[in-house]
């Protein structure tokens, strides 16, 4: 295929005159598509899964592709079904009702002067993979937050035609990837015009040359998500891979992403006539984005000088650092950043070039260091924070040296993360819920009072009924997804000719999903492993275990640990009672969280900033068993799930002895046996009362609406 018919299909490929004809009566399925306001009502999920389950499942949840396939006989079948008709119609008016419902003004932010949201990544749904993982499911939940509760914000990020990689597992258990082109998907984006009605382009200079990006719009509820995509063919065939794959290449295509981003960012919202009160730097990856406004203060301002213009950046910048480690931060070489960046946009900033290097430095004096984008960023900003107490602390101790101060001097705050419960929340506990609370229970998340009547009124029994389908359906969507007709001469846990009896429901269920990375300790559960099969193997109270994750394509010590858990002991009850999911996405996560029985997680302290797997289980009983880092530091209470070891750090080595000893002691001597002790109807009743503490102290508290929230007053607002 040519240079002019790939551009011909990225031009039309999201274009309105691609959809196929529905019966007149489902017209209106489109327009619930074309905004992912569906994604987190169960009414609006049900209205396409209904329509042809087991294609639902196969087009992976993407209604678009879903209304493609379908048949036609299908869709007339739908047509005549006065009970599918009246639930679509009831869908409309509800969501037509929200997206009239207009925004509202918090201090200086309304819907002329929005908040910007700049991030690398977005998860709003898994039907679009511009995600890799925790930053972008945040950032996703962020929006959706925003959306519900009427704030005025735009949100930037970038469209890469490949995404993010998907992952396989080899009959070995090696780890391989693969790309689909999001081109020849059905996706609800739209192109982005300006105000004379033409597309709206950006114009940045990239590596000597004029690189131009034009915008997709997605719908995010009330939330305009804007990303720039460079696949324009007034481009050349390198500058259009600029937005070809997140996070891959070397640095120099992380830099030039990162330009784009920033730099083109703020051109797009001036071209669009945007004018926020606010951009939020949601982690480094954006930092340049000040530059840019830097750029234009001095524009208009001819007689301002640099620092005068910083302190005007400084009043409408704000930063989250999400990285509790300096090397996790983008950090580029001076060259790289020379080449990024000539020497005419330098001097429109009226800075020296060793000027404009030391903006990235933490010692501006030192020449050899690289120019990182968390102390521009830093630098650049009114306030930071991180996003929890522990991760504030942290932060403050690693950037000391570049406040020249104090760690508890150090202007780092923090916001603890949020989940979006609407989104991760099971269906049936939102119907629970409805009958508990009443239909707007949403709208009473931080009443706390009102939530511990509720779980009162909510028997034992029925709680438990509730949790013992929901991972039911999990299980048997692990026995589909593992199935294969084909598994080499190995035995691994991703795959089995026969998965009848894989799993039961009847056994002790422990999740444990997360990014393959070294600090993630995905090797701490296998330090004994006599002990391990022990636990697995026992015939009166075994345990199981449910594992998905990706590991970094270039990171080959993290794909050996994980090829080395897939195949472990061959003799033993593993291959029965653990299995590994691959492709792990938002899909996968959301039966994960609402089916297992407990959410394992080990990282070396103090590496997990916030985490926010282990909020989402514990909004739906499961509780958590985890290390003290993070966000649990801050949620435990020693009745709402379980700590492994303490909040003292020693060595790598010692930790990991120690903490591995304390899994198993609480695994072997506290969890199993409050599990399997029941009364006489079979009840775990300890173990339910723990589920109803969990649901009650970390729903309210740990919500992306309450963390949005304080962002508004605490960050937003605040001077």
């Amino acid at each position: 295929m040519d240079t002019a018919e790939k551009t011909s299909i990225s031009e039309t490929i999201f274009s309105q005159h691609q959809k196929r004809k529905l019966p007149p009566q489902l017209e209106k399925l489109y327009f619930i598509a074309a905004n992912y306001y569906w994604s987190w009502q169960p009414d609006g999920v049900s209205l396409f899964r209904d329509i042809e389950p087991s294609l639902w499942e196969k087009c992976e949840q993407n209604p678009l592709e879903l209304l493609q396939e379908v048949s036609e006989l299908r869709l007339w079948q739908c047509a005549a079904d006065d009970d599918y008709l009246k639930r679509l119609q009831s869908f409309c008016n509800k969501f037509e009702n929200y997206l009239n419902t207009p925004l509202s003004t918090f201090g200086k932010i309304n819907q002329e002067n929005p908040v910007a949201y700049f991030c690398a990544e977005f998860g709003i749904h898994n039907s679009l993979p511009v995600y890799s993982g925790g930053l972008g499911i945040l950032a996703g939940d962020h929006l959706k937050s925003a959306s519900d509760l009427g704030l005025p914000l735009v949100a930037v990020g970038l469209f890469y035609r490949w995404g993010y990689f998907r992952q396989s597992i080899t009959h070995d258990g090696w780890q391989t990837e693969d790309y689909s082109d999001l081109f020849h998907s059905s996706l609800p984006l739209e192109l982005v015009n300006d105000q004379k009605g033409q597309p709206a382009e950006v114009m940045i200079r990239i590596r000597g040359r004029e690189v131009w990006a034009r915008a997709w719009q997605v719908k995010v509820g009330r939330i305009p998500l804007y990303l720039l995509d460079t696949s324009v063919e007034k481009n050349n065939e390198i500058d259009r891979l600029i937005t070809g794959h997140l996070y891959g290449g070397n640095s120099e295509t992380r830099i030039v992403q990162e330009k784009l981003l920033g730099i083109g960012g703020v051109r797009l919202l001036k071209k669009l006539c945007i004018e926020p009160s606010i951009f939020h730097l949601n982690e480094g990856h954006s930092a340049f984005l000040t530059l840019e406004l830097a750029h234009n203060y001095l524009e208009k301002n001819p007689d301002m000088s640099f620092a005068e213009a910083c302190l005007a950046v400084r009043e409408k910048c704000v930063f989250t650092t999400h990285t509790p480690v300096s090397a996790g931060n983008d950090v580029f070489s001076p060259k790289e950043i020379a080449d990024c960046f000539d020497a005419k946009y330098i001097e429109s900033l009226k800075l020296s070039q060793q000027e404009f290097f030391s903006l990235g430095k933490i010692d501006p004096q030192n020449e050899a260091e690289g120019f990182g984008m968390t102390p521009l960023a830093l630098r650049m900003s009114k306030k930071a924070n991180g996003v929890s107490r522990k991760h504030g602390e942290v932060s403050r101790s690693l950037w000391a040296s570049l406040f020249k101060t104090d760690p508890e001097n150090v202007p780092i705050g923090y916001v603890t993360n949020g989940v979006h419960p609407a989104t991760w929340i099971s269906a049936p506990l939102q119907r629970l819920y409805s009958k508990t609370i009443g239909e707007n229970w949403y709208d009473s998340l931080e009443n706390d009072s009102l939530w511990a009547k509720a779980l009162n009124q909510v028997s034992d029994k029925d709680l438990w009924q509730l949790h013992i389908v929901l991972k039911n359906l999990l299980i048997a969507m692990v026995r589909k997804r593992t199935l294969s007709d084909s598994t080499g001469n190995l035995d691994t846990i991703n795959e089995h000719k026969d998965t009848s009896r894989l799993l039961s429901p009847d056994f002790l269920t422990i999740g444990f999903a997360r990014r393959v990375a070294q600090y993630k300790r995905w090797d701490l559960i296998l330090t004994d492993t006599e002990r391990l099969l022990r636990l697995v193997n026992d015939t009166e109270r075994p345990i199981q275990f449910i594992f998905a994750g990706k590991a970094h394509p270039q990171d080959k010590t993290a794909k050996e640990n994980l090829q080395k858990l897939l195949s472990l002991n061959h003799q033993s009850r593993w291959q029965a009672r653990a299995v590994f999911i691959e492709d792990y996405d938002q899909e996968i996560a959301r039966y994960l969280v609402q089916g297992v029985d407990v959410w394992m997680n080990v990282p070396r302290r103090p590496l997990e900033a916030s985490g926010t797997s282990g909020m989402k289980a514990a909004m739906n009983g499961v509780l958590n068993f985890s290390i003290l880092d993070g966000w649990w530091l801050e949620a435990y209470n020693g009745n709402n799930g379980f700590a492994i070891g303490c909040e003292d750090i020693n060595s790598d080595q010692e930790d990991d002895l120690r903490d591995s000893a304390a899994l198993y002691d609480t695994l072997e001597n506290v969890i199993i046996p409050k599990y399997y002790t029941r009364d006489q109807s079979g009840l775990p009743l300890d173990w339910i009362k723990m589920m109803k503490e969990a649901i009650l102290t970390v729903t309210p508290r740990f919500s992306s609406d309450r963390m949005l929230k304080q962002y508004i007053s605490e960050i937003y607002n605040d001077r």
